[in-house]
């Protein structure tokens, strides 16, 4: 990668493309060489990134934390960019919403003293103005940029060029996302979840396959199978935190307008959605874990 460069990971889930942004990051072990060029500092921006904030700090003092310099005059601004405005940025993070939390996560990270994002899955839970105020902030970013994502419109006018993950293969792409469905012949990223190698459907060229991938026909059968058990665990999970998420929004409005709250109980709900959110997420994280894991054991 050069200098301000903008690429994208495309492809499957499993087939690599958060564990190479990890390699790059130093935080997997690997063999083959890998060389940071002089000067880089990089931010990383990961799945769960929003739940690493920390929860008893304001909105206000999550960036007055990290902001320096000249930013810090205009820490407000930069919060109200980002829809954070009036008595917004006085709220605890634990109060938060996910997508909320989510633009946080993302402000305090584009006021690190980076040159270099590497950004897995920006876009999850966030809405659509949202998405667009982020992708707007990374354009006026000045330094490069790697991100994981399946959001065609979110890379569209961002990212230059795009890696390809399939078959535990790389391949390059120069120019933009647009540029690669065309030549791919597909309308969103989603259809490359959908596009599975061929297979012989001869006992003669099965047996072949067998014998060359060292994977018997039940071991195929056990692999597909329990990849669509975790792809529909997944899609449930998604469901979920998506209808939780809605909930905490309902609530936060609710927590907005104090006076007419005579229901204590709202906060004790207010709480046990956020404690079913947070479980929620990892579990949705560790079923991800396992599919990769299964994943990477289709070789075929």
């Amino acid at each position: 990668m050069e200098k301000k460069e903008r690429v994208a990971f495309v492809g499957r889930n499993g087939e690599g493309k958060t564990t190479l942004a990890r390699m790059i990051l130093q935080e997997l072990e690997y063999e083959g060489g890998l060389k940071i060029g002089h000067n880089v500092k990089i931010g990383y921006y990961a799945q769960n990134q929003p739940e690493l904030l920390d929860e008893n700090k304001t909105v206000l003092e999550t960036i007055d934390h990290i902001a320096t310099g000249e930013v810090r005059a205009k820490i407000r601004n930069i919060l109200g960019a980002f829809l954070f405005s009036g008595d917004d940025v006085d709220k605890k993070v634990k109060v938060l919403s996910g997508g909320e939390r989510s633009r946080l996560a993302m402000i305090k990270l584009l006021l690190e003293p980076v040159n270099f994002l590497v950004l897995d899955e920006p876009t999850n839970h966030l809405d659509m103005s949202s998405k667009e105020i982020l992708k707007n902030a990374l354009i006026e970013f000045d330094g490069t940029i790697l991100v994981v994502s399946h959001d065609r419109e979110f890379l569209d006018g961002l990212v230059n060029c795009v890696y390809e993950f399939r078959h535990k293969e790389i391949k390059q792409h120069l120019g933009g996302i647009y540029d690669f469905l065309r030549r791919k012949k597909l309308e969103s990223l989603k259809q490359l979840e959908r596009n599975t190698p061929k297979r012989n459907n001869g006992r003669q060229g099965s047996q072949k396959n067998i014998e060359a991938g060292g994977v018997s026909f039940e071991q195929k059968k056990e692999i597909n199978r329990n990849i669509l058990r975790l792809q529909k665990s997944i899609e449930e999970y998604e469901e979920e935190i998506s209808g939780i998420e809605i909930k905490i929004a309902q609530v936060d409005q609710l927590l907005s307008q104090p006076g007419i709250i005579d229901d204590h109980s709202v906060y004790e709900n207010y709480d046990n959605l956020k404690s079913a959110l947070k479980l929620a997420m990892e579990k949705w994280g560790d079923v991800h874990e396992e599919l990769e894991k299964w994943q990477a054991k289709k070789i075929w």
